[in-house]
């Protein structure tokens, strides 16, 4: 099996009742199954794919806003308590080691009781992190690329490619339009790019209501207006283009038809505008 499945789609950490989850995508290539950020209900988002938590193979985060990771501790508790008795590698920036030692601490009752009373193994170790960096890596039979995207203020926060023997997805990341994105997607089966649509950001801004201008200029300056992600994908050259991390996502004054005319302006191919459970095959 080779597909990309959005499990979480809204861009952004907080819910209300009827929206979407924050982000999570779970890419199933040559064997593997290997998650990227887990934003809430990343959990219930793997099941309902039906992805066991055990079999995940590699998690890679690629920065350390909430919506991208709040839940990978509770992911990997509850997939300890699963039965998961492997390491499972995890890549993400400088500082999540420091939220997994946090995550143990606070739960250490819970853990050190379980450890006692059900003889389960060592839930620290189970958990091997590694720091990402731009550059190469291999994992199994992929080649996975990083490159550091424009998601300002912060600086550790990263663009992926998967590519196989057959195969090759990108995924952008949370990220401001930046000429490497193109490069990076050169060619690519799959762009799953975030994306906001301006015309919203004045509602989302009055909904969120206990911010103030600063939240405006930094969905304006750190996010993706969807006609740029159309332009990156048709200047790459992809096969087909996902528009994920939607900005706003549950305003009802914004339908998929907003987003389809808004890409369409730059993109005439394929196109998936994201929502959750969605699956793309790569075949």
């Amino acid at each position: 099996m080779n597909q990309v499945t959005l499990l979480g789609t809204k861009g952004g950490p907080a819910i209300r009742p009827g929206t979407r989850m924050p982000t999570s995508i779970l890419v199933q290539m040559d064997g593997l199954t290997i998650l990227v950020d887990a934003g809430l209900g990343v959990s219930r988002g793997l099941c309902d794919a039906g992805v066991a938590l055990t079999d995940l193979d590699a998690i890679l985060i690629t920065h350390l806003h909430s919506d991208h990771y709040l839940e990978l501790g509770p992911l990997l508790h509850t997939a300890w308590t699963a039965g998961l008795n492997k390491p499972i590698p995890i890549y993400g920036p400088k500082g999540l080691d420091h939220y997994w030692a946090g995550f143990l601490n606070a739960m250490s009752f819970d853990v050190e009781l379980r450890l006692r009373d059900e003889g389960r193994p060592d839930l620290a170790r189970l958990a091997q992190i590694h720091v990402l960096e731009p550059g190469q890596m291999d994992l199994g039979p992929l080649k996975i690329t990083t490159l550091r995207n424009a998601h300002p203020p912060i600086t550790d926060s990263f663009a992926l490619r998967f590519d196989s023997a057959s195969h090759s997805v990108v995924l952008s990341g949370d990220t401001a339009p930046i000429a490497d994105m193109a490069d990076l997607a050169k060619g690519a089966d799959l762009l799953v790019h975030e994306a906001m649509l301006s015309a919203g950001i004045d509602a989302l801004c009055a909904r969120v209501g206990n911010g103030d201008d600063r939240l405006r200029i930094h969905l304006e300056r750190s996010h993706t207006p969807a006609a740029e992600a159309g332009r990156i994908a048709t200047e790459a050259g992809v096969v087909r283009l996902a528009l994920n991390h939607l900005v706003p996502c549950d305003d009802p004054n914004f339908t998929e038809t907003h987003w389809q005319d808004e890409t369409s302006r730059t993109w005439s191919g394929p196109l998936f505008i994201g929502t959750d459970g969605m699956k793309i095959p790569l075949n």
